[in-house]
């Protein structure tokens, strides 16, 4: 992924913030996004929290979960399983992004002026 900056320079090749699903909460993931400096908010699962809690000082803290940002994360599914309701958007014939890119710009403006 690379985001180009506006002033010039490097393009940016890490997200501000991540959000995913109980199945992304792996030690291992959450590891590689500190290192990488990357926030995310990524709900525990029951298990994994009761094995940290069994383990006691040495099962570690708590993992920060920021439940408003969690919220934000289900609306954003529910927009692409919107636009996936466009066969073109869904199977992605489209040979180059630009062509790509155009097709999901129409498909969210009628999905716009639907509502």
């Amino acid at each position: 992924m690379r985001v180009p900056r506006p002033g010039g320079g490097h393009p940016r090749t890490r997200p501000e913030h991540l959000g995913g699903d109980k199945a992304y909460s792996s030690r291992r993931n959450r590891r590689y996004l500190r290192r990488r400096q990357i926030k995310h908010t990524i709900p525990e699962p029951k298990d994994q929290r009761a094995n940290r809690q069994r383990r006691g000082s040495k099962g570690g803290r708590p993992t920060g979960f920021d439940k408003e940002k969690y919220k934000r994360r289900n609306e954003v599914e529910r927009t692409i399983n919107l636009l996936k309701g466009f066969r073109a958007v869904a199977t992605r014939y489209d040979k180059r992004a630009y062509v790509f890119h155009g097709t999901v710009t129409v498909a969210a403006i009628r999905l716009w002026l639907r509502t």
